[in-house]
């Protein structure tokens, strides 16, 4: 051992043996403590402007990664097609999407449901309270703003129960969000608008109080909150567990009704399945 270490300072200077017994502590003790976690990205479809949905969204991931332990940073985008492009690209660790692009997904990318909002979703479709227009039969050739061409109840069914049971070609408007939907029939840009019965309760009064609506969808299951399934089994049980005890406390239930979510229930891939008999996907436009 000393000749070992008397050939070692021959080549060493003893500041340098110094040093490198510092690394070998400071590597030691890098070692001991755990590896930093993973951080997850949680992507909400913007049915709204995005200051308004970090607004509602931001205090919920908050309480997600208190009570999970997990780190989930907020991802918005600024449209829906964005929103969309990245989903089937399966850049999203968490998801609130809407419920025909989950079923979507299903076969490529493959979102595990975990819960959703035990009230119905309804594509919902306004005029202005003043509009002389009664029936959807009286929109044909007018124009009528959607947020995109694939949003599930705004745009998707309302655009196949006008052709298909109103028998009415109306001129699509595509301006991104509900909000902007509903401020494009306000300000009269549009004849008419395609939302949802939730989005329009979230609405300003002055907005909300100015439209009436001419025409409601069947009622299809609540947009889910679903997981990638690269995402381990264990924090996607975190999360849903996390957002089922949410919904059982008064703050809890508080955020979750801005989304709006009245009672959040676990969710099953056979909520979503009768979709797939809807003749829905001759409407879907793929988008770049």
């Amino acid at each position: 051992m000393r000749s070992a270490e008397k050939g070692m300072s021959g080549w060493l200077k003893p500041a340098a043996v110094k040093m490198l017994y510092g690394v070998g502590m400071l590597a030691g003790l890098m070692a001991s403590f755990p590896a930093l976690a993973e951080t997850y990205s949680f992507a909400v479809v913007p049915q709204f402007e995005q200051r308004k949905l970090y607004a509602i969204w931001k205090p919920i991931v908050d309480q997600l990664e208190k009570r999970t332990g997990l780190s989930l940073k907020l991802t918005a985008t600024l449209s829906v097609p964005e929103f969309e492009h990245e989903l089937n690209k399966g850049t999203f660790d968490f998801i609130y999407c809407n419920p025909y692009h989950f079923l979507k997904m299903i076969p490529t990318v493959g979102y595990v449901p975990l819960v959703r909002d035990s009230d119905p979703l309804r594509g919902i479709l306004v005029v202005r309270k003043d509009s002389p227009v009664q029936s959807p039969s009286e929109l044909a050739g007018k124009t009528a703003a959607f947020p995109s061409p694939n949003a599930i109840g705004a745009s998707l069914l309302m655009r196949a129960d006008l052709a298909r049971l109103h028998h009415v070609a109306v001129a699509p408007l595509y301006v991104k969000t509900h909000s902007s939907v509903y401020l494009h029939v306000v300000n009269g840009l549009a004849d008419a608008g395609g939302g949802v019965e939730k989005t329009l309760t979230e609405q300003e009064p002055a907005v909300r109080n100015a439209l009436r609506v001419l025409y409601a969808t069947r009622e299809l299951p609540s947009h889910p909150v679903a997981a990638h399934p690269r995402v381990p089994k264990a924090d996607r049980e975190k999360v849903r567990k996390a957002l089922l005890e949410m919904g059982a406390t008064k703050e809890g239930r508080a955020l979750l009704a801005e989304v709006p979510i009245g009672r959040v229930v676990p969710a099953d891939l056979e909520d979503y399945t009768p979709m797939r008999d809807w003749d829905l996907e001759s409407l879907w436009v793929e988008e770049k």
